[in-house]
């Protein structure tokens, strides 16, 4: 018996603890040599994974990530400046004296114009839609987690702010203050977090029951631990879907505020800003029409491939037929209860 352990210790190497597998002759077993198992992919792996393999949302990220590196890259791209005003050449058409897209009817080139807009654009879709989710979600978690009278001040306060004209109280804020970004940011965010708030306060009752909340109040973690720490990390997926789409949102409402007149004044310029000053010279160059329409649609169509691309993503119905597959392939090789 000695005899046995002594040659399996010899065969295992120095360490007298490490045994073999199960099988295995202990002679050529080699610790050192083991595969050490993968370890599974954490949740935004497993998102990216899902999502790169959608490709309207791949479409969609790439058209979003080319109009913000040109609106960055504005001032190395075009030589212009986007407002001078230049009376010689009015109504150029595209491509004459170096104007790529020509120019409008104050000699403004249109192409830099379209670039120094897309920086006011998509940083009043981003901002917006950043506020809103701050605002919402401290909202909706705080009405979600502690219930009640609380809960039921904050919907009603949601409610009321949802029979509000939105247009109306938009017009009327920037009418009173002015149509500086900082104020058109405010308002628009204060009419648009509601939606954000609702989904929040949905998440947090049921994510307050959880056996994990439980243990963190019984350890003595406080009320807004649970709730910054744990309940709104866990509701983030559905909040980043509705904040995505939430930019276009944001910009389709400042090109329609700009295109009335109270938007962006000059000399800064928004795309809503060019397409109002194209209606009045519609007979005389459509494109002037065109342009700036165009990058709002392409903008606003790749910010809702992306948020349908995450939603799809964070779908468990999504991909089931693989996912039984690969149940079914870890049974065959890890299952030895047919041996």
């Amino acid at each position: 018996m000695s005899d046995m352990k002594a040659e399996t210790t010899a065969g295992m190497g120095t360490d007298p603890l490490v045994t073999a597998p199960f099988g295995l002759p202990p002679e050529s077993y080699d610790p050192t040599s083991a595969k050490l198992s993968k370890r599974p992919p954490g949740p935004w792996r497993m998102l990216w994974s899902k999502f790169s393999r959608n490709p309207y949302a791949m479409t969609g990220l790439v058209v979003l990530v080319f109009f913000v590196v040109m609106a960055l890259l504005a001032p190395w791209i075009s030589k212009y400046d986007p407002s001078r005003i230049d009376m010689m050449f009015p109504n150029l058409k595209p491509g004459v004296d170096g104007h790529l897209l020509g120019t409008d009817e104050l000699g403004r080139d249109i192409f830099t114009r379209l670039l120094y807009s897309a920086r006011i654009s998509l940083l009043i879709g981003f901002s917006v839609a950043l506020a809103s989710v701050i605002i919402g979600s401290i909202v909706g978690a705080i009405s979600g987690y502690f219930g009640g009278w609380i809960d039921t001040i904050f919907m009603r306060f949601v409610d009321v702010m949802y029979s509000v004209p939105t247009l109306f109280l938009n017009i009327l804020v920037l009418a009173i203050f002015s149509s500086e970004i900082k104020y058109m940011i405010m308002i628009l965010a204060l009419t648009s977090w509601m939606s954000i708030a609702r989904l929040v306060r949905g998440n947090f009752l049921q994510l307050r029951e959880m056996q994990y909340v439980e243990a963190a109040r019984a350890i003595g973690v406080s009320s807004w631990g649970i709730i910054f720490r744990h309940l709104l990390r866990n509701a983030s997926f559905p909040i980043i879907v509705n904040a995505t789409l939430m930019v276009g949102s944001a910009i389709l409402s400042e090109s329609a505020l700009s295109f009335l007149g109270l938007g962006i004044q000059s000399p800064a310029t928004s795309w809503g800003v060019m397409l109002s000053n194209a209606q009045e010279f519609m007979l005389v160059d459509k494109l002037q029409a065109v342009y700036p329409g165009l990058c709002i649609l392409l903008v606003v169509l790749a910010v809702n491939f992306i948020g349908d691309g995450i939603r799809d993503a964070l779908d468990p119905r999504q991909g089931m037929s693989k996912t039984r597959r690969r149940l079914k392939q870890w049974q065959k090789n890890y299952s030895k209860s047919g041996n």
